[in-house]
């Protein structure tokens, strides 16, 4: 049988951004996880436009190319984590663009968070995502990770320094999607590979 697709979604696409050097660990803690089948998602490199299609996304009728890829790319993903900063109280606008280019490719797949900000740790962000990937008919797990203070994890070199309780919360965050994702498989149109 093989392994569930988990998608990271690195949301921010500032130059300065620290979600790559966060979006590498958590996907350097998935590939350790061992159950998923793991693909990055960068938006800065995935670099859509503000959404151009013609046509209302639930249709599936995509004219541009670049929707087409975002599609069969987000089709094939069996649940997702979200790498999120927290810009003034909200969500980048890059990850709101690439979620409404989209609808049914997002139905019934599990869906986590990894935020990360000062204080707050991003959660007013999530918070708010969790409105936009219900209505998307997603299914958010209750574990996740949240990184306050994000600059305090990050090395001279620019990468992302973790520790014990991180670790753990993001084990707890892949257990979780693989425990709900598993009877969602057969509900999502176009999945990628079963469980």
């Amino acid at each position: 049988m093989s392994k569930p697709v988990l998608q990271i979604i690195v949301a921010s696409t500032r130059p300065s951004r620290v979600g790559a050097a966060v979006g590498a660990w958590v996907a350097e803690a998935a590939r350790a996880h061992g159950g998923f089948e793991v693909d990055v998602v960068d938006l800065a490199e995935i670099d859509l436009p503000i959404f151009d299609e013609p046509h209302h996304p639930v249709t599936g009728t995509y004219v541009h190319e670049h929707t087409r890829r975002w599609s069969a790319r987000v089709r094939r993903a069996n649940a997702f984590v979200v790498v999120t900063p927290e810009y003034n109280n909200g969500y980048p606008a890059a990850l709101k663009n690439a979620l409404d280019y989209l609808n049914r490719e997002w139905w019934y797949k599990a869906v986590s968070f990894v935020s990360y900000g000062g204080v707050s740790a991003g959660l007013r962000a999530v918070q708010q995502l969790k409105q936009v990937v219900g209505t998307l008919r997603m299914v958010p797990v209750a574990d996740a990770v949240s990184i306050p203070f994000v600059a305090r994890h990050i090395a001279e070199d620019g990468s992302f320094r973790t520790g014990e309780l991180l670790d753990a919360s993001a084990k707890r965050m892949f257990d979780e999607l693989r425990l709900v994702g598993t009877p969602l498989i057969p509900l999502q149109s176009g999945g990628g590979a079963a469980l």
